[in-house]
């Protein structure tokens, strides 16, 4: 285990300025890189404690405009065209990367980092995504995700497309039957 000092909030992790243990793997590649946080020796240790001040005002401007962000951004839907099966169920899947591109296309910048999904989105419907815009600012965003643009209205709307052909197909079928029971009736009609 390696002891560090977090430099911003870290989700289930701790808050600024908190000497953590964490695995080395995680913090070699993961909070080290990120400069989320720095290892907890007597020099840094010392350091931090000069520059906490400034840190924390730096985080509070970065948290402040991220909420200004997450006013106008928060309800945001987006929409995501696949192809999937009969059931609804994707060839592939929706991840993170796409998502952050249909919501920068909207109109607001995010990375794929920001985006947090606990698994990759593999069938068709809406769908609600968090977006952390800073460690303690998160909005939901919903992603529409649909076989085409109609059929993203009509999810929009609360109707499910899937439903909706399933019950064309059955009505089709009932008049199919319908249509061959009077034929046989006709055929069976003595002249």
């Amino acid at each position: 285990m390696v002891d560090l000092i977090l430099l911003e909030r870290v989700e289930k992790l701790g808050q600024m300025g908190q000497v953590v243990k964490v695995r080395p793997g995680y913090a070699r590649n993961y909070l080290l890189p990120q400069k989320k946080a720095m290892r907890a020796t007597k020099e840094n240790l010392a350091y931090f404690d000069t520059q906490r001040a400034q840190l924390e005002a730096t985080n509070l401007e970065r948290k402040s405009e991220a909420a200004e962000i997450a006013a106008t951004m928060d309800g945001t839907r987006v929409v995501l065209i696949r192809q999937a099966g009969e059931g609804g169920q994707l060839y592939g899947s929706v991840a993170a990367r796409d998502i952050a591109e249909a919501v920068t296309a909207s109109g607001f910048t995010v990375d794929k980092r920001q985006i947090v999904l606990e698994r990759p989105i593999k069938t068709l419907g809406l769908h609600a995504v968090r977006v952390m815009l800073h460690p303690e600012v998160g909005v939901t965003v919903t992603a529409n995700v649909a076989q085409s643009e109609e059929n993203a209205r009509m999810q929009a709307a609360g109707i499910d497309p899937l439903q909706e052909r399933d019950e064309e197909e059955e009505a089709a079928r009932a008049a199919a039957q319908a249509a061959w029971t009077a034929a046989q009736a006709d055929v069976e009609r003595p002249a």
